[in-house]
C-alpha cells in the first residue's frame, strides 16, 4: 500500500516485514492482546503493517508503534493493530500511524473498518468513524464440567470436520455476510487448528461453519456463521470439544440464546467492541448469519 515520507515534527513511518515478527510480538502483548506469531505473520502476508522505530533511554532501537491494513475485496480494507508500547504511548505515534493507513487506503478509493475498545473508541470517533453494530468478547478459563441441572449443549448429527470440497460453498455463505471474499483468510485460519473447523449440512447444502486458531494467551473460536442461534450452538458445541484450555468468542450483541449457551460452557463477559466505519454510511455485508466474529484484527 506503500509509504509516505514524515511531515516536519512526525516519526518516520515505514512498512513491517516478516523481521519485525519480535518486535509486533512485543507490541500485542504489551497491551496484552492474544495475537501470537501466527496472527502477525498472516496479517502481515495478506495486508499490509506499517511501523514507527524509536529508541529506548539505553540506546536500544525498537518497534514502538504499529498499524495493520487488511484490503478486503476492491471496496474496503480492516485497520487493526494499532499499538504503542509503554514507553511510547502520549507521542502520537498511534494517530499518525491511523491517519497513515487512512491516506494510503484513500489513495486506493478504499474505505477503513475497525472494531474499536471503548478505550479506542473516542479516538476512532475524532478520525472520523462512524458506529455501526457492537459485539462482546467473552472468555473460557477453562473446561467445565456438565452441570446436572442445565445440561451442557451437544454437538449435532447435523455438523461435520470441514473437508477440502467446502470451500465454494463456505465462500458463498461468507461472502455476503461479511461483505467481501476473504477465502484466503479462511483457509489460512481452518489450518490452524483443523480438529475446530466444523460445518453445519442441512439437506446437502453448508448453511453454517466454525473456525478456530491457538493464540497467545487463548484459542480463538470464530468466525462462526449459522442460520439461527440453535444452530450456532450445535456448531460451538463440536468447536469447543477439540479446545482444552482458555478460549475467547467474540459474540454479537442481540444473540441471548447463543450466549446462553456460552455461559454453560463456562464464557463469562470481558469487554465490549464498536464496529466503526470510515468513508462509508454502514458496516460492509449482512450480519444476520454472523453468531461470532473472527476477531478484532481481522474482522
Amino acid at each position: 500500500m506503500g509509504s509516505t515520507s514524515p511531515a516536519v515534527g512526525q516519526a518516520s513511518i515505514r512498512a513491517l516485514t516478516e523481521t519485525d515478527l519480535a518486535g509486533a510480538l512485543a507490541l500485542s502483548a504489551s497491551a496484552h492482546w492474544n495475537q501470537n506469531a501466527a496472527d502477525w505473520r498472516g496479517m502481515l502476508a495478506l495486508g499490509t503493517g506499517w511501523g514507527i522505530d524509536a529508541r529506548l533511554p539505553g540506546g536500544e532501537v525498537v518497534l514502538a508503534a504499529s498499524t495493520v491494513a487488511l484490503p478486503y475485496g476492491n471496496d474496503f480494507a480492516w485497520v487493526s493493530m494499532v499499538l504503542v508500547l509503554p514507553e511510547f504511548r502520549r507521542q502520537g505515534f498511534a494517530s499518525q500511524l491511523l491517519h497513515h493507513a487512512l491516506a494510503c487506503l484513500q489513495a486506493q478509493r478504499r474505505s477503513a473498518v475497525l472494531d474499536a475498545t471503548p478505550a479506542g473508541h473516542a479516538v476512532y470517533e475524532q478520525a472520523g468513524f462512524a458506529d455501526t453494530w457492537g459485539f462482546a468478547r467473552y472468555r473460557r478459563g477453562s473446561a467445565v464440567a456438565p452441570s446436572p441441572s442445565e445440561p451442557l449443549p451437544t454437538a449435532s448429527t447435523y455438523t461435520r470436520p470441514l473437508r477440502a470440497s467446502d470451500w465454494l460453498a463456505i465462500a458463498a455463505l461468507d461472502t455476503p455476510a461479511f461483505g467481501a471474499d476473504r477465502l484466503p483468510l479462511l483457509r489460512l485460519l481452518a489450518q490452524r487448528q483443523p480438529s475446530a473447523a466444523r460445518v453445519l449440512e442441512l439437506g446437502g447444502q453448508i448453511t453454517g461453519y466454525v473456525l478456530a486458531r491457538e493464540g497467545r494467551e487463548a484459542t480463538q473460536i470464530g468466525p462462526l456463521l449459522a442460520p439461527d442461534e440453535v444452530a450456532a450452538s450445535w456448531l460451538l458445541a463440536d468447536a469447543m470439544a477439540a479446545v482444552a484450555g482458555p478460549a475467547y468468542a467474540d459474540l454479537l450483541d442481540d444473540r441471548p440464546t447463543l450466549l446462553a449457551q456460552m455461559r454453560l460452557l463456562g464464557f463469562e463477559h470481558q469487554r465490549p467492541f464498536t464496529r466503526m466505519v470510515h468513508g462509508r454510511k454502514k458496516a460492509p455485508g449482512d450480519a444476520g448469519a454472523v453468531m461470532l466474529v473472527a476477531g478484532p484484527e481481522l474482522g
